[in-house]
């Protein structure tokens, strides 16, 4: 192993990151542990510790704020709606490439400081100056945060032709009788499944209920 040094210099946070996201990409999210990643980056499992800690969520928050890093800047002056289309849509993008990550999540929530930054403040910002309420200001990025996740992380969207056939098995053995719609519809139930715009369509409906300014027109 390389000295200390050499190892911190060789294991930075933006490297352990990128090391962990292949590594839970590639092998599924229960491969992810500090001695696998070390061998992966050619360092100590203990330069890792001093990296992130001795337990995965250090390592999550590492992985987490890496690619909250990627989040866009919303140009000053940009309609609410669309700047919040722009800022979920690309946490979605940024997490559906990397699904394993959303199922280590778990329940913990995620709070570290360049997602703080980079998604949460800037968003709950917004809300409050487009005439929110702070309470309000924060469900409405809660729903808009929570349906995120689960668009990117219950499908597999590196392969939606794998998801599709896979899921054309599984109806297509179904009860006729006892699931009629299910098994009336199949073709037109399948694409859905594995369909970017399921997050587009939903976010977008998401966006238009929540905003204070349809409800003052109507």
């Amino acid at each position: 192993m390389p000295r200390h040094s050499a190892a911190l210099e060789r294991a930075t946070p933006q490297a352990i990151a990128r090391a962990a996201l292949a590594l839970i990409d590639e092998e599924g999210p229960q491969a992810l542990n500090l001695r696998a990643l070390a061998r992966r980056l050619g360092v100590s499992h203990t330069t890792i510790h001093r990296r992130c800690g001795s337990t995965l969520d250090g390592l999550i928050d590492l992985c987490t704020d890496h690619l909250a890093a990627r989040l866009p800047d919303i140009a000053p002056g940009t309609d609410w709606a669309r700047g919040t289309e722009e800022r979920f849509t690309r946490l979605y993008e940024l997490l559906a490439r990397h699904p394993g990550l959303v199922t280590l999540r778990g329940a913990r929530p995620w709070l570290s400081p360049t997602l703080l930054e980079r998604l949460v403040e800037p968003q709950v910002a917004a809300n409050i100056a487009v005439g929110m309420p702070p309470e309000r200001a924060m469900a409405v990025y809660r729903q808009m945060y929570l349906f995120t996740l689960g668009a990117a992380g219950f499908v597999d969207h590196r392969d939606p032709r794998d998801a599709m056939a896979a899921s054309r098995r599984a109806l297509a053995a179904l009860d006729p009788d006892r699931f009629p719609a299910l098994t009336g519809h199949l073709d037109a139930m399948l694409p859905p499944l594995a369909d970017h715009g399921v997050h587009r369509d939903g976010l977008r409906a998401l966006i238009r209920a929540a905003d204070p300014r349809r409800a003052a027109s109507g």
